[in-house]
């Protein structure tokens, strides 16, 4: 294939560069804005795309963040390019904080409170939560009873509670994002064109130069 890695990566190197890729997070982080900033798009255009996905990072559909702000932009007819790449606003460096903010904002908004002494720690609840989804799995070939006690201890204290937590400081966050976006990209977009036309200004510029010196040149010489 001809976008195949002709080193293969050892496992433990695609997860530690999962966390912190080989160039960094700063470079990382260019690459995403140069990316951005070279879309062929109106910049309202693209700045809605970043909106969806800097939103979509809020949720707790973890693995669909794709999926999710593909199918806002398409709504907001935003850029879909500009919204995958903007869910790279989550991050594992940000991923901590924005779960911190929604868990407690969706509680504070439900008029709950997160105990971790009720139910075990939030760790525990997840640990819980996907030893209950693998049993249930399981019993669909072994015939035992299915436990829904965890996921139902996760979904009522952290799942639904981060989800309507996390629309509240998403559309704040993503808001902010829309609008330094736009004027950004406009004038990128403007001093990009500029320099077009200056290189096409020249090269017309010595085309008639040359033009004009082959006229200027008697023929017999």
């Amino acid at each position: 294939m001809v976008f195949k890695r002709r080193d293969k990566r050892p496992y433990w190197k695609i997860f530690l560069e999962f966390f912190y890729p080989r160039g960094g997070w700063l470079r990382a982080a260019q690459y995403v804005r140069h990316r951005l900033h070279r879309l062929p798009d109106p910049p309202h255009r693209i700045a809605r795309g970043i909106w969806a996905g800097v939103f979509t990072t809020f949720t707790p559909f973890y693995g669909l963040h794709f999926v999710i702000a593909a199918i806002i932009a398409r709504v907001m007819q935003g850029n879909i390019i500009a919204a995958l790449l903007a869910t790279f606003f989550g991050n594992p460096l940000t991923y901590v904080p924005i779960g911190v903010i929604s868990l407690k904002t969706g509680h504070w908004l439900l008029g709950t409170e997160f105990d971790e002494g009720a139910h075990r720690s939030l760790g525990g609840k997840f640990a819980d939560a996907w030893a209950d989804l693998w049993h249930n799995l399981k019993t669909l070939y072994t015939g035992g009873t299915p436990d829904w006690h965890g996921l139902s201890v996760f979904y009522d204290e952290v799942f639904f509670p981060y989800m309507i937590g996390g629309l509240v400081p998403g559309v704040v966050a993503a808001s902010i994002c829309y609008y330094l976006a736009v004027p950004v990209i406009q004038a990128y977009q403007n001093r990009r064109k500029g320099r077009l036309k200056a290189k096409l200004d020249a090269l017309k510029q010595k085309r008639a130069e040359a033009k004009a010196k082959s006229h200027d040149t008697p023929h017999g010489e």
